[in-house]
């Protein structure tokens, strides 16, 4: 934005942060005739031309100039390309520009895409006239002071003035400057003007009228920001009398659409500086309506103001007698008092879950069953009865607090209503907070004064679930903000919160698990001084792209992780079926021993592999089983969906996937080679100290899983050769139980207390119980799309926490982690929600 100064000086600001505008420097002659300044927008395309706007500085004057661009077909995408073409941040060329964004706005309407071509038509005829006058850019020219230069700017009275109009394509908004000097001539420049194309969705004349106001508004706010010279008087034209009135009103009286808008221009101005203009006098009128860039270039209202502005404030437009309001935007409506006697064995309300039934049955026993259906009736009969239900509450909650007020004496010291200085509402019978806004005058009475209630009360409870539904269960501070207008419920927001955390669908959407304190250490991950692998953890990975011959084929990898000694072993899968993944185990078995036990997931291969292992060990010959019986594998598997059990071999996964990606940077290379690098990473990673790695020299080295698998650190780093004290013997087969002594010392010195720590889930929560309503989290679906059942069976670990449990979901029973489980509140098994997917 620039301003003018009548000196001839300016300054440049950035626009906006997201316009890419350059700004090329000015030479020391900057003042001078002929100067030129820059401002291109977007890039430049030596085929298509640029899109930008020149604008050329003169010692009084800003030019447009229009640079052509080329195009084979008059399509969309062409259109939109010419019309971002005209660089205008002022505004100035908006009733030219206006017409064009109409007519790209009926174009819309034919539902094309981009590239379609613009067939014959009224459309295409009217863009060909509107593109036609584009040449006349040049002769466009905007004064580039605001004030003549014998004008003395430090002594001068500076007004804004905002025209705002509309019609049904085009609303908007234009602003002047309108300076007096000393000897009391006026002078009216153009700083900016800002429009906006009619949504395609049919509006009311008044609603759009009310749009280019807060249009107006907006401008008004930014220009002030903006704008370096000093103003005394922001005023604001309207030819709308019902948007006037409108503006001199509350915002609350009228629908969401008009009394979201009135606040705003409310809040951005001051509604006594909005003036009334005829249209003949709005000079927004040419935007609306539109005008030729043949007009623009000449002398007119839109560049040099109303004329009236030029004159004495007396002689400016008057607002007419008679003030229009539209009746069909009020809200709707009804205040109604009635007085009534409390009267015994009225409904319980603890017997009740919504306060509709609670009022209900509240008028039945106030005037019987209604045998007509007469609407005035019925609605007088319900507000009789809800405040009947009120008074009953404060009865109940605070009757010393009532008796005191009656009798016009004051509160005890340890009043709850203290601080709220409350009143007796005699006409019905209901005790209000005082308060300190009694003066105000735009309030309605029970939001200055608010029912006081008591947040234990049953009816209170009741009220607070009723609002809560009501807004579909929205977050406390909304419900508070909603229930303030007519309560104040002492402590409401601890209140509405303790609600929210019973209410099932407010914790079905957002709730999250609860998971439990972290457990000790399983044996498998303790089973000290016993040869590698004795406990493993297995799990597959990939899939990785090899050649073979001249096709390419998928590959996986598979990871045997020893749980003690964090060594690990890696082979190749032709595939994820059962018989690859028995394979791989005999493989493993014959390098590096059989496992005592294998923990793993539920995939299909490891449940396959367990199944047929005791298939075949079922069929042998009795003498044979026995034999075998103590050298079995026990398979032990975790839950369902729970990747967290794994996370010693799911961190591992990710160390080998990292390697992958360095050594072969995303390339498909032959299985040889693929399965060479694989075992160079399990040697890297084998090769990772355990533990805390001590910068001191004099610190023995690193704890490896290399040095118990080959007796040395590195498989690139010679034997370890250890002194002859060390030894046991000098037989030499003795010296691997003495790398092995060497191991199980450094790793019970060095690495086993760091396991100590827990590095989450610190808190102890509440187990699961049977019969408890859960919510099954699948990432897969939408939240509204996620199981809910009950608990049909836990299993506590051995400190007593549950962390697995079976679901019941729609007759189908699902094992989950806890930490995949959503405790909902208790509710009746016919108001579970049901339709949830059977793929779970």
């Amino acid at each position: 934005m620039r301003n003018l100064l009548s000196d001839g000086g300016f300054e440049i600001r950035q626009w906006a942060s997201n316009v890419p505008a350059v700004v090329e420097d000015l030479p020391p002659d900057a003042r001078s005739d002929g100067c030129e300044l820059w401002l291109t927008f977007g890039e430049t395309n030596s085929t298509e031309g640029t899109l930008g706007m020149l604008w050329e500085c003169s010692s009084d004057a800003l030019l447009y100039r229009h640079r052509p661009i080329s195009y084979d077909c008059l399509n969309m995408r062409n259109m939109y390309k010419i019309l971002a073409s005209q660089y205008d941040p002022i505004g100035y060329l908006t009733p030219f520009t206006a017409r064009a964004r109409v007519i790209v706005q009926d174009l819309w309407k034919t539902k094309r895409n981009w590239d379609d071509p613009l067939e014959p038509g009224d459309i295409r005829d009217q863009w060909q006239a509107w593109e036609s006058e584009l040449p006349h850019l040049t002769g466009v020219k905007l004064n580039r002071c605001y004030t003549p230069p014998n004008v003395k700017t430090e002594a001068a009275h500076r007004q804004l003035h905002i025209f705002c109009d509309a019609s049904e394509r085009v609303y908007g908004a234009v602003a002047y400057i309108r300076t007096e000097d000393e000897d009391h001539n006026a002078h009216v420049s153009f700083i900016m003007a800002r429009s906006r194309v009619a949504p395609k969705r049919q509006l009311s004349m008044p609603r759009l009228e009310l749009s280019a106001a807060l249009a107006g508004a907006q401008l008004a706010d930014l220009v002030q920001k903006e704008l370096t010279l000093p103003l005394d008087e922001v005023i604001l034209w309207s030819d709308s009398t019902t948007v006037l009135t409108w503006l001199q009103s509350e915002s609350c009286r009228y629908k969401v659409f008009v009394g979201t808008r009135v606040a705003e221009i409310q809040t951005l101005t001051d509604v006594d500086k909005w003036r009334y203009v005829d249209t003949k006098n709005n000079p927004a009128d040419d935007l609306t309506r539109g005008k030729t860039l043949v007009d623009l270039s000449q002398a007119n209202r839109w560049r040099d103001g109303p004329s009236f502005l030029r004159l004495s404030p007396d002689t400016w437009p008057a607002h007419p007698s008679t003030q229009t309001e539209d009746p069909s935007e009020f809200k709707k409506s009804t205040f109604c008092g009635a007085v009534v006697v409390i009267q015994p064995n009225l409904p319980d309300p603890s017997e009740h879950d919504t306060w509709s039934d609670l009022v209900a049955a509240t008028m039945q026993h106030l005037h019987g069953a209604a045998e007509d259906a007469d609407p005035t009736k019925l609605v007088e009969q319900r507000v009789e009865a809800e405040m009947f239900l009120y008074q009953r509450a404060q009865q109940d909650s605070f009757p010393e607090e009532i008796a005191c007020i009656q009798a016009g004496k004051e509160l005890p010291r340890g009043s709850r209503l203290l601080q709220l200085a409350p009143e007796y509402d005699e006409s019905c019978g209901l005790i209000r907070v005082g308060g300190r806004l009694r003066r105000t005058q735009d309030l309605p009475k029970d939001t200055k004064h608010p029912i006081v209630m008591n947040p234990a009360h049953p009816i209170t409870k009741l009220i607070i679930r009723d609002y809560d539904e009501k807004l579909l269960h929205y977050g406390p501070e909304r419900i508070l903000a909603e229930i303030r207008r007519k309560f104040w419920i002492l402590r409401g927001r601890e209140a509405i919160r303790k609600h929210q955390r019973q209410c099932f669908e407010c914790q079905k959407w957002r709730a999250s698990p609860q998971v439990p304190k972290m457990g000790d250490l399983p044996p498998a991950r303790l089973r000290l001084f016993k040869p590698p692998f004795y406990s493993t953890g297995v799990d597959c990975f990939g899939p990785m792209t090899c050649k073979i011959g001249r096709r390419s084929e998928k590959r996986w990898g598979i990871i045997f992780k020893c749980m003690t000694t964090r060594a690990i072993h890696l082979d190749l899968l032709d595939s994820l079926d059962t018989d690859a993944f028995l394979m791989a185990f005999r493989r493993f078995i014959s390098r590096r021993g059989k496992p005592f036990e294998i923990l793993c997931d539920c995939g299909t291969n490891f449940k396959g592999g367990d199944n047929e292992l005791r298939d075949a060990f079922a069929a042998m010959d009795p003498i044979l089983q026995q034999e075998l019986a103590k050298h079995q594998v026990k398979f032990v598997f975790n839950p369902p969906k729970a990747p967290h059990f794994g996370g010693t071999w799911e961190r591992e996964i990710k160390s080998v996937k990292d390697g992958l990606r360095v050594a072969l940077n995303e390339q498909s290379v032959p299985e040889s080679v693929l399965r060479t690098v694989l075992i160079e990473v399990e040697g890297i990673l084998n090769s990772k100290p355990l533990g805390y790695v001590s910068s001191n020299v004099a610190d023995p080295d690193p704890v490896t899983p290399n040095l118990l698998l080959m007796g040395r650190h590195d498989a690139t780093l010679p034997q370890v050769v250890y002194p002859a004290r060390d030894l046991l013997g000098r037989r030499r087969w003795k010296h691997s139980q003495v790398l092995a002594d060497h191991f199980w010392s450094g790793f019970v010195k060095s690495y086993l207390p760091t396991l100590q720590e827990r590095q989450k889930w610190h808190t102890d929560r509440p187990n699961l119980t049977t019969n408890d309503v859960v919510m099954i989290v699948d990432p897969a679906l939408s939240r509204a799309q996620w199981p809910i059942g009950r608990v049909a069976e836990t299993f506590p670990g051995s400190d007593g926490r549950v962390r697995t449990a079976s679901v019941s979901v729609r007759g189908k029973t699902y094992t989950r982690p806890v930490a995949r489980l959503i405790r909902l509140p208790e509710v009746s098994d016919d108001n579970l929600p049901d339709g949830e997917p059977d793929n779970t």
